[in-house]
């Protein structure tokens, strides 16, 4: 079975009419979707309909989760609909022990992100990136709140910087900006060194993305086992990125 947080035309529905510009209605100033900023590279206004828009028609389709046995495999952008679809999987199997992110490349909602991110961790879920598999950006977010964590051969995983329409990219932000803080947070309540934030916002700029090494993998102690994942060819994982 497979549940989906919506059909993608619902996305351009939800861009239009929810008041939306980059950012959450509530803090405009929140760091917005990472990948869509940096995939159309806009900042405000019009310009931030249209990022919305395209996100939707070019096919980044929102996540959805798929139940096989006792592990569920995501795939796709994690948006605000994504916590009722995951909790909707696991009311059909609430035995699930593992989170299989098959190819989750970002999230169009940091706050939502964050949330499914801690909910993940505090039910002790093993989180796995699976031999082809990609994450980036929020997917990454993701993939450290598992409990225990596993990369395997032949899997990308991607970092960059966020964007907002106050400081460009999170790099430009001072390091005591409050708009630091909910990613600290989370980071700390997960059991990740902050360190890796700081990492991730000078490996690339909001339109690029770092493609991490198993030997920066090590070093911020992505895994929870010995890492089994392998040098990667950024090219290859630039391609997967786009499916």
């Amino acid at each position: 079975m497979v549940v989906n947080s919506n059909r993608r035309q619902t996305c351009m529905h939800d861009w239009l009419y929810r008041g939306r510009t980059v950012g959450r209605e509530s803090a405009p100033a929140r760091p917005v979707i990472r990948t869509v900023a940096r995939r159309f590279g806009a900042t405000a206004g019009l310009a931030a309909v249209t990022v919305a828009l395209s996100a939707c028609i070019s096919g980044d389709d929102p996540v959805s989760f798929e139940l096989d046995g006792n592990s569920l495999i995501a795939e796709g952008v994690i948006d605000e609909r994504a916590l009722e679809a995951f909790r909707y999987a696991l009311s059909e199997n609430p035995d699930v022990t593992t989170l299989v992110l098959w190819w989750v490349p970002g999230s169009a909602d940091d706050d939502a992100n964050l949330q499914l991110g801690r909910i993940v961790n505090s039910m002790g879920l093993e989180t796995v990136v699976p031999r082809g598999g990609l994450v980036a950006s929020g997917g990454t977010d993701l993939f450290l709140a598992g409990a225990t964590r596993r990369i395997e051969p032949d899997a990308c995983i991607g970092v960059h910087a966020w964007g907002d329409m106050e400081y460009g990219s999170g790099r430009n932000a001072p390091r005591d900006a409050p708009i630091h803080r909910s990613y600290l947070r989370f980071y700390d309540d997960i059991g990740i060194d902050a360190a890796f934030y700081w990492f991730t916002l000078d490996a690339a700029d909001v339109e690029g993305m770092h493609w991490m090494t198993p030997a920066e993998q090590d070093r911020f102690a992505m895994t929870t086992e010995p890492s089994r994942g392998t040098a990667v060819d950024p090219t290859r994982c630039d391609a997967r990125e786009r499916w």
